[in-house]
Formats: structure tokens, C-alpha cells, sequence
């Protein structure tokens, strides 16, 4: 058995997201929990949490609560927003609203909780953005600066003009002159040096004229703050951002050389974005004390250029506003750094209001039009009389956020005859050889075993289990650029019947956006499975990974 303590409805499991819990084996406990990742007993269960338990127990570096009502906003659509994105199922993961300083609003859709980190994509273009506003203040350099001055042992032999001309602004508003973003050739270039990879690419255009959406531009950034000071963009934030900030547990993706790979792979959590978003909203100070210098602040969020948006008019397009120094302009007076699949720290300066926002989407700009259509005119001049009823419907609402569990039942026929049994595989790409099954109530564990070992998933039947996994050495996941010293992910499992024959399991990778299901069809004493990312899924298309096949072993 698993038993699991405290139980739903407990009070202690209400008021904390992710609850420590022991878990029990009758046989190999130790073993077992070893080879999770556990170094004490520490599996969990998922549980929603309502703001109101937070607002009575913040920790040091917390922002203030309060309700929006106190603030001059309506609860109602704050309600209104969170059905609304549900009912486009736009997979939101986590939702924050701040009204003159404090949290008016807060949720986020189980599993992913509070105390969770979250992969931010480009939204790390405007933490790599700050970075470069202190070096300037600090007299490190200046945005007219030309970027091959910083790396004369890496450019080319020959130096066109247009190269020469590029300056560390046209690395900030993305209009270095290349006509391609040049990430995926530093990526697949075969060298660790992206830096010499950046300068070898042709640049087509006249920098500061060409806007083009260039991820490598703020890798450079990066690579820039490294050169100058000795230390990586993370380190060099720490002290001078990340700490006056209050952010305690903060991690930057690295290229081969260990340089932070600037453009993404910032993880942080969600009241991290807003802080974030606080600090720009007030100009660069926080907490009373002054961190960026408000000239910088005005700088970087103002359009430097104007963006290529879509298919959509101006007027219904937030990607056609302008873009500054690592932040978009958007509609309404308001700028936003953002992040690939719906990553969001949205600054309102006229409403004095921040919005931090994590999800994994296909429709960034359906989320945003729920903000200006829900959030924004929530706001008003004057004061808000409190309404007990909506205040309650919407605290409710925003406790029991959930992301959907695997369709179908927790149980079947099936389960006793595959309990306990192992399969193995025919020959494949993915390298894995053996799968086994052990099925209890409430729970499954799926073994998986390939050429470097075995791993384990516990899947929680009707809910969701935490629990740590070495998947990111199998290709079943992303291809990340490596956290450094990270060994193994945080997941969230469950799976269900779909149908008396197919057991299939979602497993989310909770400190990223993404999540994958997998599909195991028994037939007689065949097994089939079948992989499929978040991102296939989304998209509409076909994961590329093969479908295997096995036999029971006897």
C-alpha cells in the first residue's frame, strides 16, 4: 500500500500546496525512495490552495496581501478571467494579479503550485535586459558600445560593415540586422563557442533599421555581462537583483561554455515574476530602496522599434506595439515581458497594476485579450464596494484551480492480471528494453528500464503524484540546455483506464511548461506504447518518437 497522510478536507493539507507526506512500502522502502531521488520521505499529493490561507502565513521577501475590493478592483473579473481562459482551455498554470503593491488575486491550477519554479522562455530576455541597465549605471559599458570590441579574439576575418556598425542597443531591441534569428545556428553548430558562431552569421541589414526576433542577440547580452565582470549573468544578478528582490531559489539554463544562455532558460517562481513586475512599475525601486536606475526603467520598456506582429490589424495585436530593450510595448499603455507558450509579467503603469501569468498555450494572444477584457477594467477611479458573495465565489474559484487528470477510470479487469508484470520490448531508438507495471489502489508504478538504468514513476490514480525523475536522460522529454548540477525533474503523474484494454498516464514536468502522455495498450501478452509531447499535442501533430512494441516475459 501507499497510504497518503493528511487526507483531503484535512486542514493542514488546505492551506499548503504541496504536502510532505511518508510514504510506506512493505518491501525495499529505502531502495525504493533512493531510486525516486528521495533522500528522506517525501512524496506528495497535490492539493489546491486558497489565497486567503497564504495571505495569514507570508514568509520574509512575500509581497503584501490584500482583497481587490480594498484596492479598487472588483472581484468579478478576476472570476470572469479565470473562467474564461478555462473555457478556451488556454492551460493556464498559474495566475497573479498585483493592485498597488499587493496581491489582490492568486491561484494556480494543480499540479503546479506556489513553491514551484517555472521554465520562463523569453520572458528571461528582460531579467538578461536589467542586467545589462546595472552595468551601465555601473559604468561597465554603454549601449552605443559596438558589440565585436567585447570579443576580438572570436569575430571573423573579415568584418563586414554592417557587423562592425552593430551596437550593444541593437542587441537589446533585436535589430542587429540579421534577417533570421541566429539561435538555431549557435544551438547547431557543432562548436561551444556561440559567441564566434553569432558574429560568423551574415548580417543582411543596417543594425538599428531591421527588426527580426532574435534570441541569439540576448544570448550576446549574456555573453557581454560574462566578459566584463568574471562571473555569469546569474551570478552577477544575484546580489544586485535577484536578492534585493527577495528571490531565493533561481537557476539559468548554459550553453557548452557555462555562459547563462540569456534569451530563456531562466526558471523562477510565479510571485518572482511579479516582484519583478513590481520593481518596473515603480521605476526601479523596491521595497523603498532603489535597484535600477529609473532613467533605464523608462528606457527599456519604451519602443525603440516597431515589431513585426501577425496576420492580425494594429489595433487587436499586442505583438504590433513596438519593442524596447527586451520588453514588448502593449495595447493599452501597458509593456510585458513574455515568454514562449504564455510565460507573462505584464506592467500597467496607468492602472498601477502587474500581472504575472504562466501557462503552456498556442494562443499567447487569446490570454492577453482576456486581460484587457476581464482584468484591466476591473479597475476603477474610485472605491469598490465589498461584495462578500463574489469575493467568496472568486477565492473559491481560485483555491480549487486544477488542470485536467487523465480521462477515463481508475480501475479495471485488466489491472490484476498486469499487476506485477514486466514486458520486453523489441528493439528501438529510445533505447528502452523492459516495462513493468505494479497497480494498488490509488496509484501505479510504471518501471521503465533503458541502456543507463531503471526508472520509476509513481502515477496517482483519480490524482496527481509528486515525485522527483531522472526522465531527462531518456528522450521521452524537451531537449533543455542543461541547469547545471541538475540531475533530475520534478513530476507530477496520473493516469487512468481510457478504455478496458489502454492504461494511459500525463506526466507533467512541473518546474517547465510541458507535459507528456503515454499510451500502453495490452493485447494478450502484447503491450504497445505510444508517446506523445505537450507540444504534438497543442499543435496538432505527430510526435516523432516510435511506437513500441513488447511480449510479456514469462
Amino acid at each position: 500500500m501507499l497510504p497518503v497522510y493528511p487526507r483531503a478536507g484535512s486542514p493542514v493539507r488546505q492551506k499548503f500546496s504541496i504536502t510532505s507526506i511518508h510514504t510506506i512500502m512493505s518491501y525495499n522502502r529505502r531502495e525504493f525512495l533512493q531510486k525516486l531521488g528521495f533522500g528522506a520521505l517525501q512524496l506528495g499529493v497535490i492539493s489546491a490552495i486558497p489565497a486567503s490561507a497564504w495571505a495569514s502565513s507570508l514568509s520574509y521577501g512575500q509581497l503584501p496581501r490584500s482583497s481587490p475590493e480594498a484596492q479598487g478592483m472588483s472581484a468579478k473579473g478576476i472570476l470572469d478571467f479565470a473562467n474564461a481562459v478555462e473555457t478556451d482551455r488556454l492551460n493556464l498554470h498559474s495566475l497573479m494579479v498585483l493592485r498597488q503593491g499587493k496581491v489582490v488575486a492568486e491561484g494556480w491550477w494543480a499540479p503546479y503550485a506556489p513553491d514551484l519554479k517555472h521554465t520562463l522562455y523569453s520572458l528571461s530576455k528582460s531579467f538578461t535586459s536589467s542586467a545589462i541597465g546595472l552595468a551601465v549605471a555601473e559604468g561597465k559599458l554603454k549601449v552605443d558600445d559596438k558589440v565585436i570590441s567585447f570579443f576580438p579574439e572570436d569575430k571573423p576575418a573579415t568584418v563586414s560593415a554592417n557587423l562592425a556598425a552593430m551596437r550593444v542597443r541593437d542587441l537589446l531591441s533585436m535589430s542587429t540586422g540579421h534577417d533570421k534569428d541566429t539561435t538555431g545556428k549557435l544551438r547547431e553548430s557543432g562548436s561551444d563557442n556561440w559567441a564566434k558562431s553569432f558574429l560568423a552569421q551574415p548580417v543582411e541589414h543596417e543594425p538599428g533599421t531591421f527588426f527580426v526576433y532574435n534570441s541569439g542577440a540576448t544570448y550576446m547580452l549574456s555573453a557581454i555581462i560574462q566578459k566584463l565582470t568574471g562571473q555569469t549573468l546569474l551570478e552577477y544578478l544575484k546580489p544586485r537583483l535577484f536578492q534585493p528582490l527577495a528571490i531565493d531559489d533561481v537557476d539559468w539554463e548554459i550553453d557548452p561554455k557555462g555562459i547563462n544562455t540569456g534569451g530563456w532558460g531562466l526558471r523562477v517562481k510565479t510571485e518572482d515574476i511579479a516582484k519583478f513586475g513590481q520593481l518596473y512599475l515603480q521605476k526601479g525601486e523596491y521595497n523603498g530602496k532603489r535597484i535600477l536606475p529609473a532613467s533605464w526603467v523608462e528606457e527599456a520598456t519604451r519602443s525603440h522599434i516597431m515589431s513585426k506582429g501577425s496576420n492580425r490589424k494594429p489595433e487587436d495585436d499586442d505583438w504590433q506595439q513596438g519593442y524596447g530593450y527586451q520588453f514588448w510595448r502593449c495595447r493599452n499603455g501597458a509593456y510585458r515581458g513574455d515568454g514562449a507558450f504564455g510565460q507573462y509579467c505584464i506592467v500597467m503603469p496607468k492602472e498601477d497594476m502587474v500581472v504575472a501569468i504562466t501557462s503552456e498555450t498556442s494562443d499567447m494572444q487569446a490570454i492577453l485579450n482576456h486581460v484587457w477584457n476581464h482584468i484591466l477594467p476591473t479597475v476603477k477611479a474610485t472605491g469598490v464596494p465589498a461584495d462578500k458573495g463574489i469575493q467568496g465565489e472568486m477565492q473559491k474559484k481560485l483555491g480549487s484551480l486544477a488542470l485536467p487528470l487523465t480521462p477515463g477510470k481508475p480501475a479495471s479487469e485488466l489491472a490484476a492480471k498486469m499487476n506485477g508484470k514486466a514486458f520486453k520490448l523489441a528493439d528501438n531508438e529510445l533505447k528502452i528494453n523492459k516495462v513493468s507495471f505494479e497497480f494498488d489502489k490509488g496509484w501505479c508504478l510504471f518501471r521503465v528500464t533503458d541502456d543507463k538504468g531503471e526508472h520509476l514513476v509513481v502515477n496517482g490514480l483519480g490524482n496527481w503524484k509528486i515525485g522527483l525523475t531522472d526522465l531527462s536522460t531518456m528522450p521521452l522529454k524537451l531537449v533543455l540546455t542543461p541547469v547545471p548540477g541538475e540531475k533530475k525533474t520534478k513530476i507530477a503523474a496520473n493516469g487512468a483506464w481510457i478504455d478496458d484494454s489502454t492504461f494511459e498516464v500525463t506526466w507533467r514536468f512541473i518546474e517547465t511548461a510541458h507535459y507528456e502522455t503515454v499510451r500502453c495498450k495490452f493485447e494478450g501478452d502484447g503491450l504497445q506504447i505510444e508517446f506523445k509531447r505537450s507540444l504534438a499535442i497543442i499543435g496538432n501533430t505527430k510526435d516523432p518518437r516510435p511506437v513500441l512494441t513488447g511480449k510479456v516475459i514469462a
